[in-house]
C-alpha cells in the first residue's frame, strides 16, 4: 500500500510505502510510480483492498498513544450530569462507586463507545485502567477487556488491574487484585502508598510480589505531595532495582515529585533513568509541570493520557488525545513551535515507547521518531500547515491507520 503526498512530521511532501504491519520505504513526493493492480484500477487490488492512499498534502504524524484512561468510568455519548464528588482520592472513590451501576447504559457497552471514539481521533494504543477492588469484583475489568476485544482490529490496548481503593483499608482488595491478573490483566496497579493505605511498605511489596509472580509490569498512581511524594518513588525506584524490573514500572501523575529544588529534580530524574523508569501524566492544570526537557535529555520515557473521561471524577475528557496535547503544552506555556512538538512527540511516539519499551525513545525535545522504515505503521494524516498548527486548530480531517490499515477516517469509524 501506498499513501501519497503526505509531510511527515510536517516536512516535505512524501510518499509513504507499507508492507504488511510497517513503512517500508519513505521517498519525495511523486518518485515512484502509480501502483496498478493487474487487470484493476489504479490503487486496489483483485480482491478489492485499498492499494493506495491520497494524503491530499495532509500532515504525517504516528498515532496517538494513550497511556493513562480510565475507559471503566467514561461517560462520554451520556447526558451531562453535575458534579457530585468531593475531595481527596478516598471520597471520589465513594461517589463513583455511588453511582456506577445506574448510568443510563451498560458498563461495556459505554468503555466500548469511549475506545472506538477514541480512535476515531487517532488513538490506536491505549493503556486503561480497569477498577478492580471489594465492591465490583472484576466486573469492570471484564468491561475493558470486552472493550478491547470489540476493537482487537482497530487498537493495541493494555489493561491495568487498578485497586483504586487501595489494598489495606477493606479485607480482600489484594485478593481481588491477584484474581485479575489470573483473568487476563496485562499491568498490576498501585495507588499512594502512604496517603491511601498509609503503609507503603505493605502496600508496595503486594503490588511487586504480584508483578514478580505473574511477570507483568508496574503502573502505580502517585497523588501524594512533595517529600512524601518523592519519598514514596524512593521506595518504588528501590524496589525495582532490587528485583531486577528496570524498564517494567511506571509512576503514574507523580504531581508532588518535580516540586522541589533544583537539585532534587536533577536527582530523581537521573534516578528515573538508571532505573528506566517511565511516567505517564494527564496535563493538569494548576499542578506542578514536569521537567519535560530534562527527562527527554536524559531519556526517561513520558506519556500523556485523557485520566477519565466526562465520569465521576471528572467533567473533563473528549477522547481527543490531540486535544490533550494542546493541554499538556498550553500547561507548560509551550509557545515555540519545538516545544509544541514536543509535546505532541509525547503524546504519540512517547506513550507506544511506555507500551513497548524496545522502541526507539525520545532523547531530547527536537526528536521526532515514528515515521521511519521499519516503524510500525499506526499512522495520523490530519489537516493542518504545521504540526503546531494542527495542535492549536485540532482539525477533524484525520485519516488513522492501525498496523497498516485504515482504521478510521474523517472521525467516522470504518
Amino acid at each position: 500500500m501506498w499513501i501519497r503526498d503526505v509531510r511527515p512530521w510536517g516536512g516535505p511532501a512524501a510518499d509513504i510505502r507499507l508492507e504488511g504491519e510497517a513503512i517500508a520505504e519513505v521517498c519525495p513526493h511523486g518518485d515512484r510510480g502509480r501502483p496498478r493492480a493487474e487487470g484493476g484500477s489504479p490503487g486496489v487490488s483483485e480482491d478489492g483492498h485499498t492499494e493506495e492512499l491520497d494524503g491530499r498534502g495532509r500532515l504525517l504524524l504516528p498515532a496517538f498513544a494513550d497511556v493513562h484512561v480510565h475507559l471503566d468510568s467514561t461517560r462520554l455519548g451520556l447526558p451531562f450530569r453535575p458534579h457530585t464528588g468531593g475531595p481527596g482520592v478516598w471520597t471520589m472513590m465513594l461517589n463513583d462507586r455511588e453511582h456506577w451501576r445506574d448510568a443510563e447504559v451498560g458498563i461495556v457497552e459505554r468503555a466500548t463507545h469511549t475506545l472506538g471514539l477514541m480512535i476515531a481521533r487517532g488513538t490506536t494504543r491505549v493503556r486503561s485502567f480497569a477498577q478492580v477492588d471489594t465492591d465490583a469484583g472484576l466486573e469492570r475489568l471484564e468491561a475493558v477487556l470486552a472493550a478491547r476485544d470489540a476493537h482487537r482490529h482497530r487498537a493495541e490496548v493494555q489493561v491495568i488491574a487498578f485497586p483504586q481503593a487501595g489494598l489495606l483499608r477493606e479485607q480482600g482488595s489484594a485478593a481481588v487484585l491477584e484474581d485479575a491478573l489470573r483473568a487476563g490483566a496485562d499491568v498490576v496497579g498501585g495507588i499512594d502508598p502512604c496517603t491511601l493505605d498509609r503503609d507503603p511498605v505493605r502496600h508496595l511489596d503486594i503490588v511487586f510480589d504480584l508483578a514478580q509472580r505473574y511477570a507483568v509490569p508496574v503502573d502505580i498512581h502517585l497523588h501524594e505531595p512533595g517529600e512524601l511524594g518523592r519519598f514514596s518513588a524512593d521506595l518504588i525506584l528501590e524496589r525495582t532495582e532490587a528485583l531486577g524490573m528496570q524498564g517494567e514500572v511506571l509512576i503514574s501523575h507523580g504531581y508532588g515529585l518535580w516540586d522541589g529544588t533544583q537539585e532534587q529534580t536533577t536527582t530523581l530524574v537521573e534516578r528515573f533513568a538508571a532505573a528506566d523508569i517511565a511516567t505517564a501524566t494527564i496535563a493538569p492544570g494548576g499542578r506542578q509541570t514536569l521537567p519535560l526537557q530534562q527527562l527527554a535529555e536524559a531519556g526517561v520515557r513520558v506519556g500523556l493520557g485523557e485520566d477519565g473521561q466526562r465520569d465521576y471524577w471528572s467533567p473533563y475528557g473528549n477522547a481527543d488525545m490531540l486535544d490533550r496535547t494542546w493541554q499538556l503544552a498550553f500547561t507548560h506555556g509551550f509557545r515555540a513551535d519545538e516545544l509544541v512538538e514536543h509535546a505532541l512527540a509525547v503524546g504519540t511516539r512517547g506513550g507506544a515507547g511506555i507500551m513497548d519499551a524496545s522502541l526507539t525513545r525520545l532523547t531530547g525535545v527536537t526528536d521526532r521518531p515514528g515515521l521511519a522504515v521499519g516503524d510500525r505503521a499506526d499512522l495520523l494524516l490530519v489537516a493542518g500547515g504545521a504540526p503546531t498548527a494542527a495542535v492549536m486548530d485540532r482539525p477533524t480531517d484525520r485519516t488513522v491507520l492501525h498496523r497498516g490499515r485504515v482504521v478510521a477516517d474523517a472521525l467516522v469509524l470504518t
